[in-house]
């Protein structure tokens, strides 16, 4: 397995065992399913979004003036920083590449199993 994929995968666990943990919290014969399904929903985008952002991170890293972006003196990181984000928002809000719907169902099925469920 990729470093990447081992670190995402315990990152959507982590991630699941927290949500679950929150809406434990709540009185879950009155809580809404479909407020928990869109915070999960939001919660797995944002994940993904997350470690796209640290993946991009790691493809424009650069020492000095070499690389895919180079370094223009103390702006430089700041621009890559902010470059990198908007590349991880417009994948995610393009479909994403697959991260958030298998986060989302682990949680909505920790969820379930927390309830008492299947």
């Amino acid at each position: 397995m990729f470093p990447l994929a081992t670190f995402a995968a315990s990152a959507a666990v982590g991630v699941g065992k927290n949500l679950l943990q929150s809406l434990s919290k709540t009185d879950t014969d009155t809580m809404d399913t479909s407020k928990a399904a869109v915070k999960a929903r939001k919660t797995a985008d944002d994940f993904e979004k997350m470690f796209l952002e640290d993946s991009l991170e790691r493809l424009t890293q650069s020492e000095g003036t070499e690389g895919p972006l180079g370094e223009n003196g103390s702006g430089g990181g700041v621009w890559r920083s902010m470059l990198t984000k908007e590349y991880a928002n417009a994948i995610v809000k393009s479909g994403g590449v697959g991260i958030s719907n298998q986060v989302y169902s682990e949680m909505m099925r920790m969820q379930e199993v927390g309830r008492g469920g299947k």
